[in-house]
């Protein structure tokens, strides 16, 4: 399949060819104090704009001529997280300066000298990203004192695209790599993240309120990180939108670390249009911001075509007969609109998941190591795992530390096993993807993201098999989910992967899909 950039995917979005914009709800969501009325245009209201369903396009259309300022659509936001984030805890921290960046941009749009389609537009990013004004923590207490003294590359590349960093967002602590038995959306730093479609269930990680605050309309879009399924099972549990960027497309320089070899930043959102024009920022391709400026200019009109697609469905029945059952029709809604859809097993999953683990704890050990010594705090891992035993907030939901002091004993990344181990993983995750796809002419693979959210529980911790995303983490290949449908009234995501930079290849198809499916629902907070 012939690859396309970034760019020539957001002019092709914006000029119409493949997405007319969010899918249109059948159903209203009640607001979180049970009253009925719709969660994001209840209170706070903010006149002409549901913040539901409202797309980037739409409201740059808006502040364009002049009905709609930054300033309007911020404070909106805010005070929403005010009124409804106690509910689910998914924002740590809003930004003293979201004001006057949103005011600063409202400038430059009465100047007509805005910079693309973010210019204005409220970003939440999640607490292991580099903020030089607010702090950065993974969740954890040993980072709870001075913020970084830089921000990451990708948060200077919002600032310069003028985006309003709205705040920062709870995560699983470290990424979820610390304890064996980890309970996903916990951290020391901001508690547990609750899930907003039923608030006893779990948000999934380690991108927990990333997720939660979009299902929440708590921001226009956010920011999470991946190793292996950390954007796609929030985004999938929480019914949003989120994309694992191949390897390299957005920097990782400010991130904290679990893997160099693994890690990116991706954009969520709760459509798939944001979700592209977030991206058009985030990647080194700077010639993908121009093109999203210039595409603003046509809205779209009419969505995009899935005939002739052959999408290759891995149906993963351990994920239950449920879940099963809403893979059988949403590969009928693909069909009915002209797809072509077959089974396949990717190969080399038992293997994949042999070694992933074990090369994950080396090179969490050499890159949290350097990252620590950028910080005020623990210098090291050693030190960071005599910080935990010293300090029983970090104890309160679950108190084991077990994968770090596994890292900590964990062959170097010079060692030969452990260099073989990579290789091996690298060479059967790109195999596990690229065969598949060319043994069966396929334009994407697709699997389902996510079970049903299950209960948050700290003495047991997470139930999650779920091994749909492994192939393109391990590979370093793009993946996307989209919102398939629900499950006793809790999101399931709807998976789809591709080779290596086919990014652009596959927002376009997800943006397709998501038309098709029509499956995004707004949460109900249910007790």
């Amino acid at each position: 399949m012939r690859k396309r950039s970034v760019a020539t995917l957001i002019a092709a979005l914006l000029a119409g060819s493949t997405l007319t914009g969010a899918p249109n709800p059948r159903a209203e969501a009640a607001a979180p104090d049970g009253g009925g009325a719709p969660a994001a245009t209840g209170s706070p209201r903010l006149p002409g704009v549901d913040l539901d369903t409202v797309t980037i396009p739409q409201l740059q259309a808006r502040m364009a001529d002049g009905s709609l300022t930054s300033s309007a659509l911020t404070s909106a936001y805010l005070r929403r997280i005010k009124a409804v984030d106690p509910k689910i805890d998914a924002v740590l921290h809003t930004n003293p300066a979201a004001m006057r960046q949103a005011a600063a941009s409202d400038a430059r749009h009465r100047r007509g000298s805005t910079r693309g389609p973010l210019d204005g537009i409220p970003v939440l990013l999640k607490d292991n990203v580099n903020t030089r004004d607010m702090p950065t923590t993974a969740g954890s207490l040993a980072l709870a004192g001075a913020p970084p003294d830089r921000d990451a590359a990708l948060v200077t590349r919002l600032r310069k695209a003028g985006a309003v960093v709205l705040g920062k967002t709870n995560l699983s602590e470290w990424a979820n790599f610390r304890a064996a038995k980890p309970t996903s959306g916990w951290s020391a730093v901001g508690g547990q993240t609750r899930n907003p479609y039923a608030l006893h269930r779990n948000p999934c990680g380690s991108s927990s309120g990333s997720a939660a605050a979009l299902a929440a309309s708590l921001s226009q879009v956010a920011i999470g990180t991946e190793t292996d399924g950390s954007i796609v099972c929030p985004a999938g549990m929480n019914g949003v939108v989120g994309h694992k960027p191949s390897l390299g497309v957005v920097s990782q320089a400010g991130v904290v670390p679990i893997s160099a070899e693994q890690d990116t930043a991706g954009p969520m959102a709760r459509n798939v249009i944001d979700t592209a024009l977030t991206l058009a920022v985030l990647s080194e391709d700077d010639t993908a911001r121009h093109a999203g400026l210039r595409g603003l200019q046509a809205e779209p009109t009419r969505p995009g075509g899935l005939h002739g697609k052959r999408i290759g469905l891995w149906r993963l029945p351990r994920l239950g007969a449920e879940v099963d059952a809403l893979m059988t029709r949403t590969a009928k809604k693909l069909r009915r609109a002209g797809a072509e859809v077959v089974e396949v097993t990717p190969p080399y999953q038992k293997r994949l998941a042999e070694l992933e683990f074990p090369a994950l704890l080396s090179e969490f050990h050499r890159d949290i190591n350097a990252y620590l010594a950028t910080r005020q705090g623990p210098r090291n891992l050693a030190e960071l795992i005599e910080f935990n035993r010293d300090h029983p907030a970090e104890q309160t939901c679950f108190a084991g530390q077990e994968l770090f002091e596994q890292a900590l004993a964990a062959p170097g990344t010079t060692d030969p096993e452990y260099r073989a181990m990579r290789a091996e993983l690298t060479d059967l995750s790109r195999r596990s993807v690229d065969e598949t796809m060319a043994d069966h002419g396929l334009d994407a693979i697709a699997a389902p993201t996510n079970p049903p959210a299950w209960t948050t529980d700290c003495a047991r911790g997470d139930n999650d098999v779920i091994p749909s995303s492994t192939p393109a983490a391990v590979a370093g290949y793009p993946s996307l989910s989209v919102p398939a449908g629900s499950v006793d009234k809790l999101p399931v995501g709807l998976l789809l992967m591709a080779g290596d930079h086919q990014d652009a290849e596959l927002l376009a198809l997800g943006a397709a899909v998501e038309r098709r499916l029509d499956a995004w629902r707004p949460p109900r907070y249910l007790p």
